[in-house]
């Protein structure tokens, strides 16, 4: 198996010349930053890498900002890297070539909500929860939701999926269409407002989950859906992590239409109850979310409840109001932070991996074994409804020892999924971290396509360099 990259890379940087920078701060004034702080805030994100600062930072207000900021670094060959609010975990951000980064979080607006046609088009920077507020009087909400308060272009630039995957799909099956910028400074359109198409090649597939290195997006088509009649959402606490999975499994394989099924397991459950004062059972737990008609939700609540019983599953404890929802869903949704708190100083290494429904229980059960017999603190949270888990390792990011062990019980979890037919990565995508295990889930002949790709659309190397695979 491939190493992960280095965790403290020292690619050659490409710096931004003189009449870059003065035709930069001509065009943009005060909202071209070359501050240090500004610079720092934009060189990471929640990976454990070290801050890789950019040479300057520029706020984008519009497509005409990003287009014309892409043609100076395109004439200048410099790296551009695109930002939304940093919140990604696998040095996604990360200059590690220098060059300029935009600040896409300024465009913030909804453009167009076609509720007849169950559509929405907005700018890069409206986050998954401010979207949400906006269509909220409509009767209609947009459900992909990978925790964090992403920015949509963030969440279409990495394919991001989260805990309505299981029914909702990810971002792939939710991009209609795309406004992008390309490598030149061109402006182009990907899709249309229409469900499908059979017209070319797919160039919304293309560039959805291209992680910055093909193009900036700077309008996102998204599909929307009815708010569901009823919804209701229960815990169930389980004697061991097995027992929950294979309760997932059973679920799944029955054909019940859930909505969500979130895994915590026990040290996740401590972490936030000394967090948030939730007072769960520190136990291994599912949280599920139903979605239908009143018949139908409590059909599927009966029949996923009697499932659960025969896997040792007990206290259930039920929702259907929507403050009764949020303060159950408060214990995943504080999961991450929860965890920190638990150790303090340290920085936490997450990684995901997908596995088909059939191996999961075998998947997480030999991570954990080979986690306890590390010693390293860790949590897991997994939307295990379509198969994907989270482990993540609590360590002191100044100790060797401990980032040597982690990324040692990062290759063996990545090495496992592959050997049971699943990806390296459900939903953080490659970044920096995770290019040597592209190429081993891949292949080489797969990758140097993916490479010609990026060499016809963005021949300078400019876009996002050095992440998802080397150029060579």
């Amino acid at each position: 198996m491939n190493a992960p990259h280095d965790l403290h890379p020292h690619a050659a940087v490409r710096p931004v010349p003189t009449a870059m920078l003065a035709a930069l701060r001509e065009r943009f004034g005060e909202r071209c930053s070359t501050a240090a702080a500004v610079r720092e805030q934009h060189g990471r994100d929640e990976s454990v890498y070290a801050a890789t600062p950019p040479e300057v930072v520029v706020y984008c207000e519009s497509t005409a900002d990003v287009a014309a900021a892409v043609k100076l670094a395109h004439e200048h060959s410099v790296p551009v890297i695109p930002f939304g609010i940093g919140s990604s975990l696998e040095g996604h951000v990360l200059a590690v070539q220098g060059g300029v980064t935009l600040d896409l979080s300024r465009m913030d607006k909804v453009l167009r909500i076609d509720t007849a046609d169950l559509t929405v088009t907005v700018q890069p920077g409206v986050t998954r929860e401010q979207l949400n507020r906006e269509i909220k009087d409509t009767g209609l909400f947009f459900p992909i939701d990978p925790g964090a308060n992403a920015t949509l272009g963030g969440m279409s630039a990495t394919r991001a999926s989260g805990t309505n995957a299981v029914r909702y799909g990810t971002m792939r099956e939710n991009v209609l269409g795309l406004e992008v910028v390309t490598a030149a400074g061109e402006v182009m359109r990907t899709g249309t407002r229409a469900k499908k198409s059979s017209a070319g090649y797919d160039l919304t597939r293309l560039f959805v989950g291209s992680e910055g290195t093909l193009g900036v997006f700077t309008e996102i088509t998204l599909k929307l859906y009815p708010l569901p009649e009823a919804v209701s959402a229960a815990i169930c606490h389980f004697p061991s992590v097995d027992a929950a999975v294979r309760t997932t499994i059973q679920i799944i394989q029955m054909g019940v239409p859930i909505a969500r099924c979130e895994l915590l397991d026990a040290n996740a459950i401590r972490g936030v109850n000394a967090y948030a004062k939730l007072g769960l059972r520190e136990q291994p737990m599912l949280l599920m979310e139903f979605h239908g008609s009143e018949a139908g939700v409590a059909e599927q609540a009966a029949t996923v409840q009697e499932i659960a019983r025969e896997h040792g599953g007990a206290d259930f404890q039920w929702a259907t109001t929507p403050e009764e929802r949020s303060r159950l869903w408060a214990a995943r949704h504080k999961s991450y932070f929860a965890a920190l708190q638990t150790r303090p100083g340290c920085r936490c290494q997450s990684t995901d991996t997908c596995v088909p429904i059939s191996r999961l229980a075998e998947s997480i059960n030999e991570s954990i074994a080979e986690s306890d017999a590390a010693g390293i603190p860790y949590w897991i949270v997994g939307h295990v409804g379509d198969g994907n888990f989270h482990l993540s390792w609590l360590l002191d990011p100044n100790d060797p020892r401990e980032l040597a062990e982690v990324e040692r019980l990062g290759v063996q979890m990545v090495q496992r999924a592959l050997r049971l037919d699943g990806t390296c990565t459900g939903e953080h995508g490659i970044g920096l971290h995770k290019m040597g295990y592209l190429l081993d889930e891949a292949g080489p002949v797969a990758v140097e396509m993916m490479r010609n790709i990026k060499r016809t659309l963005d021949p300078r190397n400019i876009m996002n360099p050095g992440k998802v695979f080397a150029l060579t």
